[in-house]
């Protein structure tokens, strides 16, 4: 594994890499409006539309987070043959998404989320979605585009929203074909197939996917028992690196026994959307590239943190996310890797 000599190597080494995103994709739709006054019908403000928009979501959001970061995003997913289904494919190629690892299916919808916002404050969100596993065409097709894929890939994450793209037995699957090939695995999971990644390289859940994967009940201060809890994971999933999201109280990682907890930075917070999805990108990077565990952990907590003063679901910048790490002088974390 190449040794880096500063942030600018590392930041420029990005640009050689390959991820394959699999998992749950979706459209994050957006009304903006104004309002002044409620409805005469309910009790309900009434919303004048100023501007309508629509954006990758899911696991595309985190393929064009792997891009803003220099990056080749390789998104693979099963979306609805359907209206928002053309919708999605034509949001990808307007971002230079390569498409070809998107199955769609007549027999499912395509996930979207309407969101009615006025100001800066969001009023409403409406889901359309179906959530049960792929049919076994489906599954296959799937199976198909991943491999595919796999064979150009640096990393692999997997990007888990309870939509129906991961099931236990293709989860085994797909993480087999990775490890076979020595592609680091990289898991943002969700509640139903959490304790199913057995065997993964990273493991990224927040508190609360940790407290409710474990169904495991503590205060959120009861440290000790937190990493009670994360010993436990590492034990069930056979797993040597965790990296928890711990909110406004930053991030903890775990590297077999060595345990870290790095703060959060202070930021003027608009929107915690879609900060996870930056936070498991810019840690399939550094997990590619072999960076410190510590460096990785203080990079995707300062890359999660930027994106949150942002309003809406939006990628990292990386001349800011390098800037704010020079500053901070985030590279003392790679030179003290633990070899």
């Amino acid at each position: 594994m190449k040794h880096y000599t500063s942030l600018e190597e590392i930041f420029g080494a990005f640009s050689n890499l390959k991820v394959l995103v699999v998992g749950d994709v979706m459209i994050d739709s957006y009304l903006w409006g104004k309002t002044s006054r409620i409805s005469p019908e309910a009790p309900v403000p009434i919303v004048n539309v100023v501007k309508r928009e629509k954006r990758l979501g899911g696991a595309a959001n985190v393929a064009l987070n792997v891009q803003a970061m220099g990056a080749t995003p390789l998104l693979c997913s099963v979306i609805g043959d359907d209206q928002d289904g053309a919708d999605y494919l034509r949001l990808m190629e307007e971002k230079g998404l390569p498409t070809e690892g998107i199955v769609q299916s007549p027999e499912r919808v395509t996930t979207i989320k309407h969101r009615i916002i006025a100001g800066a404050q969001q009023l409403l969100r409406v889901d359309s979605e179906i959530e049960h596993n792929l049919t076994d065409y489906e599954e296959r097709h799937l199976e198909e585009r991943f491999v595919q894929l796999l064979e150009q890939a640096d990393v692999v994450i997997f990007e888990d929203y309870d939509k129906g793209v991961f099931s236990e037995r293709n989860i085994r699957r797909f993480l087999g074909l990775a490890n076979a090939r020595q592609v680091p695995s990289v898991i943002d999971p969700k509640k139903k197939n959490f304790l199913s990644y057995v065997g993964c390289t990273l493991f990224k859940p927040n508190l609360k996917e940790l407290k409710e994967g474990l169904k495991a009940d503590f205060a959120d201060e009861n440290l000790p028992a937190f990493e009670d809890a994360v010993e436990e994971l590492q034990e069930r999933l056979q797993v040597k690196q965790v990296l928890v999201t711990l909110s406004e109280r930053g991030v903890f990682v775990a590297n077999g026994r060595e345990k870290t907890y790095i703060e959060a930075h202070r930021r003027a917070i608009s929107d915690v959307s879609g900060a996870g999805d930056t936070v498991i990108s810019i840690a399939a990077l550094c997990m590619a590239l072999g960076t410190s565990v510590a460096f990785m952990a203080g990079l995707s907590n300062l890359g999660g943190g930027l994106v949150c003063e942002q309003v809406g679901v939006v990628p990292v910048d990386k001349e800011r996310l390098l800037e704010e790490a020079g500053r901070l002088r985030l590279y003392g974390l790679q030179e003290n890797k633990v070899a």
